[in-house]
């Protein structure tokens, strides 16, 4: 019962915006650039109708949300959820913004959503579905407008999908017009752990900066997508010890280690990680009591909140999901001297990866994978230590140092472009 009416109780865009102003009250910015960047510039509701395998017609619903276009096209994920809201489009879109800000990309913040249940639908009904919202959303999309890119349960061959209807409704092929594709239709090498690897980089230099060495340190991790996978496997042949890792289904624990390349071939099997190697089992809330050196939320938001903060033992958190960390728990941990890599620095490199992806898209000229990330080091070093120096300068924690760098770069590209027929 307390889960369930925390999870009402908890709206992802209260959260952003809490976190927004709280930065812009850092910066001496005027009232037109504040309440500009407070709301979003779009929000579009579309139904979209189609016929199902068993000849039923059913209408479902979906959304759109451009946060912010000042420094660019919008930029954000498209997520099938029977959880999925306007609000929570919403509050991704303007985490968007702020990540792309703290890289300091040319791009926007969006997000689009389906209210659906994937693993209950066939492919041929998910192509007709993806299809059909890319149709009622198709005027605001584009590869000068709004770029979208996977999220939950949406995948490369979603995007192929969006490429295809788009295509036909421009009349030409335009990779462009999404990133996270397969390589075929102009996607990136690299792309598919892109995520991950940024939150590695960021642990490399979080241990540069902290001086503590991660070889040996003990790994807690909630979630095992694609994120949380990639930076076990990272963690795990750089010397760490993964401990426990928790998914949708149950987790697993055991204290000397898990073999994470074993646990990997599993999982690709039974599509958990519950069960493996007849290790003890762990709930979320029992992982995040344990004594390890490193956290690594990779799953929802609102996992780590001011009823569990306390009781975390971690002293770096690297956030892999999206707003995982409310901002009550935030400041109780910020007590605790806890280390938080802020979501939209820690995994930034998603949006980092899917920005050159569009970059070669858009050329017509393509990197190898060592170039990508290449690439993709050199920008998340920069963005961390940018981080490092705002928050040194005002005395505060990484995550309030991410938005004021980010609202800072915001604001001051909307300052120069004036406020003449923008309000």
């Amino acid at each position: 019962m307390n889960n369930n009416k925390l999870k009402k109780k908890y709206d992802p865009f209260i959260e952003a915006t809490y976190q927004y102003e709280k930065a812009a009250s850092m910066l001496d910015i005027e009232p037109w650039i504040y309440n500009r960047l407070k709301y979003p510039e779009k929000e579009l509701t579309v139904h979209i109708t189609i016929t199902r395998d068993n000849g039923k017609v059913e209408t479902f619903t979906g959304f759109r949300v451009q946060h912010s276009t000042i420094r660019g096209p919008g930029k954000g994920g498209i997520r099938y959820s029977p959880d999925a809201s306007l609000e929570e489009c919403k509050a991704l879109a303007a985490w968007m913004t702020w990540k792309c800000a703290v890289l300091n990309l040319p791009l926007g913040g969006a997000k689009g959503a389906v209210i659906c249940n994937p693993p209950e639908m066939s492919e041929s009904e998910l192509e007709r579905l993806t299809k059909e919202y890319t149709y009622a959303i198709k005027e605001i999309i584009g590869p000068q407008k709004d770029i979208p890119a996977p999220d939950v349960w949406t995948n490369a061959q979603t995007m192929a999908w969006i490429c295809d209807a788009y295509s036909r409704y421009v009349g030409y092929f335009e990779p462009a017009v999404v990133t996270g594709k397969p390589l075929a239709l102009g996607g990136s090498k690299g792309r598919s752990e892109a995520t991950g690897l940024g939150m590695y980089y960021t642990l490399l230099e979080t241990s540069k900066y902290l001086e503590i060495p991660l070889e040996g340190k003990r790994v807690t991790i909630i979630g095992y997508g694609n994120v949380g996978s990639s930076i076990a496997r990272l963690l795990y042949d750089h010397g760490c010890k993964i401990i426990a890792i928790t998914d949708i289904y149950g987790g697993i624990y055991n204290k000397n280690g898990i073999d994470i390349k074993a646990l990997d071939k599993y999982v690709a099997q039974t599509k958990t990680v519950k069960g493996f190697n007849k290790y003890d089992s762990i709930t979320n809330e029992e992982l995040l009591e344990l004594d390890a050196e490193i956290l690594l939320p990779c799953a929802t938001e609102g996992m780590i909140t001011e009823e569990n903060a306390e009781k975390i033992k971690a002293k770096i958190i690297c956030e892999g999901a999206n707003g995982p960390t409310t901002n009550e728990a935030t400041d109780i941990l910020t007590d605790k001297k806890v280390f938080i890599i802020p979501d939209i620095l820690a995994n930034a490199g998603g949006v980092t990866v899917s920005y050159l992806e569009w970059v070669q898209d858009v050329q017509r000229l393509f990197y190898d994978e060592e170039e990508v990330k290449n690439k993709l080091w050199n920008m998340m070093q920069q963005a961390f230590w940018d981080v490092v120096r705002i928050a040194e300068k005002y005395k505060t924690n990484m995550r309030h140092a991410a938005y004021i760098l980010a609202v800072k770069r915001v604001a001051e590209t909307a300052r120069f472009l004036g406020r003449v027929g923008r309000n």
